[in-house]
């Protein structure tokens, strides 16, 4: 039976119906499950896709490559020097050669326009593995990972602090708004996402019977939050000079041992990952010297504490992402 977004692209989330949305953290569910049992479930045997690459990741390019792999498929890794797309092929050329040979294609990197034109000029399905404006897989894997810890998703309080204008965020508010989960962004007001969205997302919110807000003060993005979550405050591709500026506006929106005691009882905390909670990274080891502070978005005992479920959340990016293959894989 054909699956019901088979021949889709996964490219942003306002492309998906809350139940569709709810359809893939099904499926995601149901694929953990056989993945536990060891039951074997290679329905794509014989396929191949290509993963596009020109942001690296840990978690994204294993989620893929395992995900695939389950499924009876072949995998394709091309990094960012392993491929001529922008620079002496075209992304529409790239799109167009790389569908006679793969069955699905994955993009991660920058501008959300280079998805969606490999998307136009591809004629198998395109999936997002990051872009500047929009992390869709992530957001399926945050939902699940939600719905495993809390029950049911409607009528739940998420707050992000910190960089709310950054891709994670704007996901976030979409997904939230989608499936009837309230959302606030708790940041600086240099930070908050971009008017248009934050007015899209309070219609659907509203559609949905929930809230879309929008604060500068933590404690009240705290207080009475199921789900406090936070990411790093520079990206991939970002100048180093920005640092300095971002530390000085996203270091009152830490993550602390303080905000959790004011979230709900059951609060958990989560964060896309890596994080920089500590100085075991180069990068955080330099922050720590140049600016004096150890901890960034997030404080060290909140990450490693009994609240934390951002491991839970790094494996469900492989079930996830399987789920999302499997669904739009003709």
């Amino acid at each position: 039976m054909t699956a019901p977004l088979a021949g889709r692209d996964f490219l942003k989330l306002l492309d998906f119906s809350p139940e569709e949305i709810t359809y893939l953290i099904d499926l995601s569910a149901d694929l953990k499950a056989k993945k536990k049992a060891g039951e074997p479930h290679r329905y794509h045997e014989g396929k191949n896709i290509v993963l596009l690459f020109e942001k690296t990741s840990t978690r994204t390019r294993c989620a893929f490559e395992v995900g695939a792999m389950d499924l009876g498929m072949g995998v394709t890794y091309l990094d960012p020097g392993a491929s001529q797309m922008g620079k002496k092929e075209s992304i529409e050329d790239t799109a167009r050669v790389l569908s006679r040979m793969y069955d699905g294609i994955e993009y991660r990197g920058f501008a959300q326009e280079k998805v969606e034109t490999l998307a136009e000029y591809s004629s198998v399905p395109v999936w997002n593995g990051l872009t500047t404006e929009a992390h869709p897989t992530q957001m399926i894997a945050d939902m699940l990972t939600i719905r495993e810890h809390l029950g049911e998703l409607r009528g739940l309080n998420l707050t992000f602090f910190g960089d709310a204008q950054n891709n994670v965020a704007n996901s976030l508010m979409v997904a939230c708004a989608k499936l009837g989960v309230n959302f606030t962004a708790c940041g600086p007001k240099e930070q908050m996402p971009e008017a248009s969205l934050v007015e899209t997302c309070t219609q659907i919110a509203q559609e949905q019977g929930s809230t879309v807000r929008l604060t500068e003060d933590v404690a009240e993005g705290a207080r009475g939050a199921h789900v406090l979550y936070t990411d790093i405050w520079v990206s991939m591709g970002e100048p180093d000079d920005i640092w300095a500026e971002r530390i000085r506006l996203l270091e009152p929106y830490r993550v602390t041992e303080e905000l959790m005691a004011l979230a709900a009882p059951n609060a958990i905390f989560m964060h896309c990952l890596p994080s920089f909670h500590d100085t075991k990274t180069t990068v955080g080891a330099e922050i720590a010297a140049m600016f004096g502070i150890e901890e960034m978005e997030v404080a060290d005992s909140v990450f490693e504490g009994p609240q934390s479920v951002v491991f839970d959340e790094a494996e469900n990016r492989m079930h996830t992402i399987k789920a999302v293959m499997h669904a739009t894989l003709l």
